[in-house]
């Protein structure tokens, strides 16, 4: 995260604070910091003032579950400091708490006005990026109110309600307003010689639509308590490898995160579930490709999480074609995007409450659903969701373009995303001169995930529906796939596939990583996969982190591209499954070590992308500037290749 913000995240709830503990609200061109509830932000100021002034920082916010910093009133070196402030913030569910503890450095007693400026704007997070979109919210109000423990902010635009309350423990000895629409608590505090007092704070966030009974948790550490509980179930029980302690640690970490980041989604019968969100800050909720990924990933180690994935994406599968001028890329059958709860979803001033624009959810589910089954035993989710998964084959050979295209297809979405495949930027598919393709786009990556999808669904019909008519068709159509494919993408003069086809069926040629996902799929023979996974550890796509997104000296490389040259630590767990696949052992532990190099590099924890340079002449890897660092894909990267080579 830039702008030195530190993240705490606990399910759906993160807050973003500073090296002191502050939350300024301002915005700037990197990530916002803030209390943030279900896409809104429901704390946007919070500065804490000692006698009227901020205090410095003496030992800042460290990266952790907690944040802890100590700061003391500025001064000179011939003035040490009258007393020491320890700052303690976790977050809980809807919660955000603070311990704020003065202790006193003067032998005799001294008297301390400490003040917190709070204020919740309520904020939409997509208002908050970094786009320089605007959105009107006619009608909207907000209020302030003061309580006899504390201060309630809230707002109101139609039927829309969100509420913001702040208690403290003791109570403040005043509530004042500042002129800005925040207030400021405040209180006068007598230390004894040396003495120490302690104030709990505790914001709790009410979004609307949240009716759920909610407790207010004692403190931070009470809250930090309860999050190592979590944290510690969920690694518990993993066998790590224990020659390659880098590795385990990597998915001690990657495990211990996927741990906070489960958000609350329901399932077709309205059963109550926990799912992998995509990553923090931008994305914690509901996306179907990420949960799915993330789930595949963990299957041989955490399956709850793919039993938790599949009915809650059952539960959002379109049934109906959407009507003209809202969702365009909604279509029966199609798995879900992404699912928003804020105001500007909530008034469709996003398209984003449920969106579809992904061509590859749909298939990713009946992979996952395969593999579930494959790997536990169990077909009672195959079962259960044969309807969905039905519907789902239904899409990719109808609206998703199978039959009429012979490949899966998308096409730019007017007001939602132009790429629809994993790589969703708007220039992310391109040729090697960095041209866009215009009109229909047949992505690579997506027909192998298309071709897995129907080989592991007739497995499903043979072996749970007993549907053996229903099961030769469709993989009729896979193996009719992998030779069209091969003839259609396979660029004879790179030994290589294209990156996608354009309406035309022309080639787009950029020498790119979803060639590895391929051999993660299966779609290639033998001798193609071979070549394809030696090409990507050639140094032009291998960074010595990882492989590239786009391999280096093609006009359209970037190392600081989203998805133009960058590493993407999910990318790469892909790749080193599809090598493994292939039998090309050394270069899939060749990009393991890479990539657990990387995350022993950055505390053992995988952020979302990385930047292409180069490790031959960067000894550490230089970071992307606006990655999540904590996303759920990369959380169960290295878990991924601990199933690609083990402990090697």
């Amino acid at each position: 995260m830039t702008d030195r913000h530190h993240l705490l995240v606990f399910g759906g709830t993160f807050a973003a604070v500073g090296d002191g503990g502050d939350i300024s609200g301002v915005r700037g061109s990197g990530s916002p910091d803030g209390l943030f509830v279900r896409d809104a932000r429901h704390l946007s100021r919070w500065q804490l003032t000692v006698d009227g002034a901020v205090p410095e920082t003496l030992s800042p916010v460290a990266d952790g579950d907690t944040a802890r910093c100590a700061l003391v009133p500025r001064g000179g070196r011939n003035e040490p400091p009258a007393y020491t402030l320890f700052r303690e913030q976790a977050v809980g569910d809807n919660a955000f708490i603070e311990s704020l503890r003065v202790t006193s450095n003067r032998p005799v007693p001294t008297t301390v006005r400490l003040a917190i400026t709070a204020d919740a704007d309520f904020t939409d997070q997509f208002e908050l990026r970094s786009d320089h979109r605007t959105y009107a919210k006619s009608g909207a109000v907000r209020s302030r109110r003061v309580l006899d423990h504390g201060v309630e902010f809230g707002y109101r635009r139609g039927e829309w309600r969100s509420l913001t309350t702040v208690t403290a423990d003791p109570v403040p000895d005043g509530v004042e307003e500042t002129g800005t629409g925040a207030r400021r608590l405040v209180w006068t505090l007598h230390l004894e010689p040396h003495g120490t007092a302690e104030l709990i704070l505790r914001v709790m966030a009410r979004p609307h639509g949240d009716e759920r009974p909610l407790r207010v948790p004692r403190s931070p550490a009470a809250l930090n308590e309860r999050l190592l509980a979590v944290e510690g179930e969920f690694v518990e029980g993993v066998a790590f490898p224990t020659g390659w302690p880098e590795l385990a640690a990597a998915c001690a970490r990657g495990l211990a995160d996927l741990a906070s980041l489960q958000v609350r989604a329901t399932g077709p019968d309205g059963e109550d579930l926990r799912v992998p969100a995509g990553g923090a800050p931008w994305f914690l909720t509901l996306l179907g490709r990420d949960a799915l990924l993330t789930s595949l990933f963990a299957l041989p180690y955490r399956p709850r999480l793919a039993a938790a994935t599949l009915p809650a994406l059952a539960a959002t599968q379109a049934t109906r074609t959407a009507p003209a001028g809202t969702d365009a890329v909604c279509r029966p059958g199609k798995i879900v995007h992404e699912v928003r709860h804020g105001e500007l979803a909530h008034f469709g001033q996003v398209p984003y409450g449920r969106y579809y624009g992904s061509v590859d959810a749909t298939p990713l589910f009946l992979v996952l659903l395969g593999a579930y089954v494959e790997q536990t035993g169990d077909p009672a989710p195959a079962r259960r969701l044969e309807p969905h998964a039905r519907a789902a084959i239904g899409w990719m050979l109808d609206h998703g373009g199978l039959t009429s295209r012979g490949y899966l297809v998308y096409r730019a979405d007017q007001g939602g995303l132009a790429n629809q495949n994993w790589k969703d930027s708007p220039g992310a598919i391109c040729s090697a001169d960095g041209t866009r393709p215009g009109g229909p786009v047949m992505a690579a990556g997506a027909q192998g995930y298309a071709y897995d999808a129907l080989r592991r669904t007739a497995w499903l019909a043979r072996t749970v529906w007993q549907d053996e008519t229903y099961a030769a068709l469709l993989e009729q159509a896979a193996g009719d796939l992998r030779d069209r494919f091969q003839r259609d993408f396979w660029m004879p003069a790179h030994c290589f596939p294209a990156l996608a086809l354009d309406g035309a069926g022309n080639q787009v040629d950029a020498l790119a990583s979803d060639a590895g996902h391929l051999l993660w799929s299966g779609l290639l023979d033998k001798e193609y996969g071979e070549l394809v996974g030696r090409r990507l550890l050639e140094p032009d796509f291998f960074s010595g982190w990882g492989v590239r997104t786009l391999a280096s000296g093609q006009p359209a490389y970037h190392p600081l591209s989203y998805h133009r040259g960058s590493v993407w630590p999910h990318d790469n767990a892909l790749i080193a499954l599809g090598l493994a696949r292939y039998g090309l052992h050394d270069e899939a532990r060749t990009v393991a070590h890479g990539l657990v190099d990387a995350a022993t590099a950055t505390g053992h924890r995988l952020p979302e992308v990385l930047a292409g340079y180069g490790r031959d002449t960067h000894a550490e890897p230089v970071p992307y500037p606006h990655a999540c660092v904590r996303e759920s894909r990369s959380a169960a990267a290295p878990l991924a290749l601990l199933t690609a080579v083990g402990g090697a």
